[in-house]
């Protein structure tokens, strides 16, 4: 997106917090009973938002937690000053994770230990992260786990860097040690449910693409959408294939879901997983809508000569990308291109390399 193009989609939002942020430690009041805060992440996108819902649970007053922030020493320092300072003496009631991406689960098994209370999640993202958080398991494959099954899955789609692959095979270890585990029990939420916290009704609205089954939470009373990371206000939501389900079409699903937000108020105040809050949710779905039919056809003119998703990531991503960035920008460039194979606009062969390549369908 060119910076006049940045400039005209930032101007059709709003962001009623202007430019304040919560320190680390610290929470910010975004509407009665609704705390924002950060922890930080070792990655490009060095924050995750996180929130507390203030809750009432069969007479006991205390807090729901909305996501976790991964695992590791910092952030459960940082969560014990939020303890410490910001829960008026009042307890966790329960921790709700809106889908199983190491920066939403991680630390989910260390907080419901902590506090003794459940963990709510959908089945498919409990079920896919206690996977890949089992070492002697799924690690080495799947979404985001890096090892020997990513490799070769990126390698059959032009990747053939030996330094890449080298790197890529080292983190079969990359979700299990932000995700050392998960509750060995949990309470299934799912679509159109309605979650009572603290005496407001938040409906579930399922998202499929980014995750298996991600939840976001959308609460009328407050007109409060908790968004996670279906709805971001200034970068697009990661959209991927990988090794474990190779023909997927992760981007279809995607902008299909996003078409469920928009029967929701137009003044809607939007709590994302990264960027700040804001209004204007509809312009900002038709952004990424267009930002999507831009990426494909700039996808579909690549391939009118054969190619492979490692060309077509330079098509799409126009800046250097290190190994952790080009791991979901080759995700991403295989959705693009099975989105279009699954359309008919796109032929795919298996070349006498192994590697898979596609071609434009003549008409």
């Amino acid at each position: 997106m060119t910076t006049q193009h940045q400039a005209k989609a930032e101007s059709a939002l709003h962001y009623p917090l202007g430019e304040a942020l919560p320190e680390l430690g610290s929470t910010i009041e975004v509407a009665p009973g609704v705390r924002w805060l950060r922890m930080k992440l070792p990655f490009a996108l060095d924050h995750i938002n996180l929130w507390l819902l203030r809750d009432e649970i069969a007479g006991v007053s205390g807090w729901t937690i909305v996501d976790c922030g991964i695992a590791n020493d910092e952030t459960r320092a940082s969560w014990e000053k939020i303890f410490a300072t910001q829960l008026e003496n009042l307890p966790i009631l329960r921790v709700l994770v809106t889908h199983m991406h190491p920066d939403h689960v991680g630390l989910s098994q260390w907080l419901c230990d902590k506090w003794h209370v459940p963990l709510w999640i959908s089945m498919t993202d409990y079920l896919t992260a206690q996977w890949l958080s089992c070492k002697e398991g799924g690690a080495a494959i799947g979404v985001r786990a890096g090892g020997g099954g990513s490799a070769d899955h990126f390698q059959k789609h032009g990747l053939t860097a030996p330094e890449d692959l080298e790197k890529i095979r080292g983190r079969s270890n990359y979700y299990s040690n932000m995700v050392p585990g998960v509750p060995r029990q949990y309470r299934r939420i799912i679509d159109g449910e309605h979650v009572l916290i603290g005496g407001h009704q938040w409906q579930v609205i399922m998202g499929y693409g980014h995750a298996p089954e991600h939840a976001s939470l959308f609460c009328k009373d407050l007109d409060i959408l908790i968004s996670g990371d279906m709805l971001l206000p200034r970068i697009s939501t990661n959209v991927s294939v990988f090794d474990a389900d190779p023909d997927a079409d992760p981007l279809g699903l995607y902008l299909a879901s996003l078409d469920d937000y928009l029967p929701l108020p137009d003044d809607t105040l939007v709590l994302p997983s990264h960027g700040k809050p804001f209004t204007g949710m509809k312009p900002r779905i038709a952004q990424l809508k267009a930002h999507h039919d831009d990426r494909l056809a700039d996808t579909l003119g690549a391939c009118k000569k054969p190619a492979h998703a490692r060309e077509i990531v330079p098509v799409l991503f126009k800046r250097e990308l290190d190994i952790h960035q080009l791991t979901f920008a080759m995700g991403e460039a295989i959705a693009h291109l099975n989105y279009l194979l699954r359309r008919g606009k796109l032929h795919r062969q298996l070349c006498d390399d192994g590697v898979l390549r596609f071609s434009v369908v003549s008409l």
